[in-house]
């Protein structure tokens, strides 16, 4: 996909929990799915002192989500992820056909 919307929020807020960024700086987490998009192919953003670089941003069904998937999101399996982002955000159901944004990111390395 090369257009996308618009963004709906700063890049800075991608990745945002003390563990999440910890784990994203190990390079055990490297995808991040929120409802809206927060940064683009090719968009840079810093935890901590390293440097992260998005390198593809697609759509996926919550539905579509595997235990590979969580584990790229941080955890060891679908049924924690599921689990916490429910107890994260109040109200929310687990709704096979909402669609996400996936961000996936890696460290940047400097040529």
């Amino acid at each position: 996909m090369d257009t996308y919307p618009e963004k709906t929020c700063s890049i800075d807020r991608l990745v945002t929990h003390p563990k999440l960024v910890a784990a994203t700086k190990a390079g055990i987490k490297t995808q991040q799915r929120r409802d809206g998009i927060y940064g683009l192919p090719g968009e840079t953003f810093d935890l901590e002192g390293m440097t992260f670089v998005v390198t593809d941003l697609t759509r996926q069904r919550l539905g579509d989500m595997t235990d590979a998937h969580a584990q790229a999101e941080g955890y060891p399996n679908l049924e924690m992820y599921k689990d916490i982002i429910l107890r994260m955000h109040a109200g929310m159901t687990w709704e096979a056909d909402s669609l996400v944004w996936v961000h996936t990111f890696a460290a940047k390395v400097d040529n």
